[in-house]
């Protein structure tokens, strides 16, 4: 008859002869190990770097307005077939902005599996000046030039250099281009409502800029400083029925007719 053995006494001999022995590589199956995940990442790498399996198959354009998304694509020079992973994300918004000036910022990224995202945000127009050709050019509220059309853009000041005789001394100590910069600060602190309302900045001289509104109605603005505080009080003046609004002294502002 076999007796049984206690559980306590089968632990015992479990311990007596050690803990089960450890699963050891030998030199050879490391070097398959290493040789296989080296394959591994390697795969990998010319997958997504090299193959055609995640190629760019779309450029995707958003945040037009004036432009179409076939101008953006194209000034990206991004063309299909190449591996998305591979596209310079800053010499694709290098590129945008160098070739289409009427961008202002681009945003761009990469649309997994196949696709390149480019976001732009285009220039708004604060003026536009009347050129000697009878052409505007649309300036933005950072003074860059950056469309000219042989019509200004609707609701948007139209900036015109028109010195009188009295003024010209005046106007030659400055160059033409403050002159504009200048008018163009004067549409840039106009607030919209009021800017609307606005059809021409006239420069007469560097202190004497003039705002022609609908209906006939003039502003004489003066300089373009203090800007901010002639346009809050040339809004409170507006609530008037008047022909003429000075507020070239904002501190002492008047009306007339």
């Amino acid at each position: 008859m076999v007796e049984a053995s206690h559980p306590q006494q089968r632990t015992e001999r479990a311990a007596a002869d050690g803990p089960p022995p450890r699963l050891r590589l030998s030199r050879r199956g490391l070097l398959v190990v290493g040789v296989l995940g080296a394959l591994l990442v390697g795969g990998c790498v010319w997958l997504v770097f090299f193959s055609s399996v995640l190629a760019v198959r779309t450029v995707a354009v958003t945040g037009t307005e004036k432009l179409t998304a076939d101008q953006v694509a194209e000034a990206a020079g991004v063309h299909p077939g190449g591996p998305l992973a591979r596209v310079d994300t800053d010499a694709v918004r290098r590129r945008v902005t160098s070739v289409l000036s009427r961008v202002d910022r681009v945003e761009v990224w990469r649309g997994w599996p196949h696709t390149l995202r480019i976001k732009v945000t285009e220039r708004r127009p604060v003026a536009a000046v009347k050129e000697s050709g009878g052409r505007y050019t649309q300036v933005d509220a950072g003074g860059v030039r950056f469309a000219t059309e042989p019509a200004p853009p609707p609701g948007v000041p139209v900036v015109e250099l028109k010195p009188d005789p009295a003024a010209r001394d005046a106007i030659a100590a400055f160059p033409q281009k403050e002159l504009v910069a200048a008018a163009v600060q004067v549409a840039r602190d106009l607030p919209a409502l009021v800017a609307k309302k606005v059809s021409t900045v006239e420069v007469h001289s560097y202190d004497d800029i003039q705002l022609r509104l609908d209906g006939g109605r003039l502003v004489l603005w003066g300089s373009s400083e203090r800007g901010t505080r002639k346009a809050r009080v040339l809004t409170a003046l507006l609530t008037r029925q008047a022909r003429t609004y000075d507020v070239s002294a904002p501190e002492a502002p008047a009306t007339a007719g």
